[in-house]
């Protein structure tokens, strides 16, 4: 990042940090993408299967990356006020603290998986697809959380084309052993929708490979000299971290296992209903990287200028990044109801549950409008380091408004399984509004210290 002056300056480089980070989202969930529509080919019960694990495995990963997601805006309000020496010495307890979150996930799932799986009614099948998938799925849990930490050092320097050019390297590794395991291609053994989570290990050891090259060989990661020296943990740097962290982690959390116990509730309906409903959050979930791609970049941008305290400059930043998302959030709702037909034929050869699917996406168009407005604001948020208010938005707005509506909507009228989408967008747009009244709170607040 650097300073500007004039609003051009600022869309110029706004757009520049910014379309590098939206490939790389895109690239990333391109993963989970490819393994649910592969694993759909080979099957009804791979496709239920892996989105079932998928579903029960997005939460805990977006939710926990969301606590190593405060290196961000630390690591972009140090560069912004100069102390640079700082740097170094907060990725590697990042890294320190990646790993121990990753042996607490192993340990938690292994204890937990099997009872949670047992509360849905699945058929046999599905049941072992889902749970050979996430076993699989946790041998990359290590590296996955630690190239998150180190994602967050490159991108705080604003040199997210990096990240992005790491991203669109790991696709072909992922497509390629998607490809041969679960189709047993090539004399690779047919592991079905359970070859998707061998092939994202695979892809994600190969991605933390590939990033420490980068940021130990190549200018201006190696200036900082990340791994050249040793530290000690720290457990003042950890708090710090996790106080900062934590609320962004749950705010995200909250968001995503929503999703995830509506799951859990849907598995009442037959195979093709969860399957169709597990696709389309699938696909609503990809275009869902496009607001998050700004909210990523507003944390980078709003960071930088308030560590500098050029206050004015961050919320022209906020008002430019959440305008630019709202319209892209327009035109993915327009591409959803233009595109349902030949998305749903991505997913499956079954006419019925293509039909299933088409119709949930009607309804994914209300969440792309709500996260358009909700998603920015929070990332503005956190470059303002205001984190805890909004994590009681996200729990009050999703598990106290929207599941219960969706519930009662369900399971006691017509709607049927649409309920708990309808439960959904109503929790979406609550929250909306909330964080959008947080925002105006925090930028009066900002504008008061700059007029002392």
């Amino acid at each position: 990042m650097r300073e500007t002056k004039t609003l051009k300056e600022k869309l110029q480089l706004f757009l520049v940090v910014m379309m590098p980070i939206l490939i790389t989202q895109l690239g990333l969930y391109a993963m989970n993408f490819f393994d649910t529509t592969m694993s759909g080919q080979a099957g009804a019960e791979d496709l239920a299967g892996v989105a079932i694990g998928s579903s029960l495995w997005v939460p805990v990963f977006t939710g926990l990356s969301g606590v190593l997601l405060a290196l961000t805006p630390m690591i972009a309000q140090n560069i912004g006020a100069g102390n640079k020496e700082e740097v170094p010495y907060t990725v590697v307890q990042g890294l320190y603290l990646s790993i121990a979150v990753s042996i607490v996930i192993i340990i938690g799932g292994g204890l937990v998986l099997e009872p949670i799986l047992n509360l849905m009614s699945l058929e046999a099948e599905v049941h072992r697809v889902a749970y050979y998938y996430l076993v699989a799925l946790g041998f990359g849990v290590i590296p996955l959380f630690m190239y998150t930490v180190l994602r967050c050092f490159i991108d705080s320097l604003g040199q997210t084309r990096v990240t992005m050019f790491i991203t669109l390297l790991s696709l072909p590794i992922n497509v390629f052993f998607n490809y041969v395991l679960i189709f047993g291609a090539w004399g690779f053994p047919r592991l079905g929708g359970i070859g998707a989570g061998v092939a994202s290990t695979i892809t994600y050891w190969s991605i933390l490979g590939i990033t420490i090259y980068f940021i130990a060989r190549v200018q201006p990661f190696s200036t900082y000299q990340i791994f050249k020296k040793v530290y000690k943990v720290s457990f003042a740097k950890w708090k710090e971290l996790l106080i900062l962290g934590l609320p962004i982690g749950f705010t995200i959390f909250f968001e995503t296992s929503i999703f995830a116990a509506v799951t859990l509730l849907m598995s009442e309906f037959n195979t093709a209903t969860i399957a169709a409903h597990q696709a389309a959050i699938n696909f609503a979930s990809f275009l869902y990287m496009i607001p998050l791609s700004f909210a990523f970049t507003l944390t980078i941008a709003v960071g930088y200028e308030v560590g500098a305290k050029r206050f004015d400059d961050a919320k022209q930043y906020s008002k430019m990044g959440i305008w630019m998302a709202l319209g892209m959030g327009v035109i993915a709702g327009l591409i959803i109801y233009v595109m349902r037909g030949p998305v749903s034929g991505l997913y499956t050869n079954d006419p019925n549950v293509a039909r299933l699917i088409q119709q949930f996406l009607i309804y994914s168009i209300f969440f792309q409008l709500s996260d358009a407005l909700a998603t920015p604001i929070q990332g503005v948020l956190r470059g303002h380091k205001d984190v805890n208010i909004p994590f009681v938005m996200a729990l009050v707005s999703f598990w106290l408004i929207g599941l219960p509506t969706g519930y009662i909507l369900a399971n006691y009228t017509e709607f049927g399984p649409f309920g708990y989408w309808i439960g959904l967008i109503t929790g979406l747009a609550v929250c909306a509004a909330a964080l959008l009244w947080r925002l105006y709170t925090v930028e009066k607040r900002a504008k008061v210290q700059l007029e002392r």
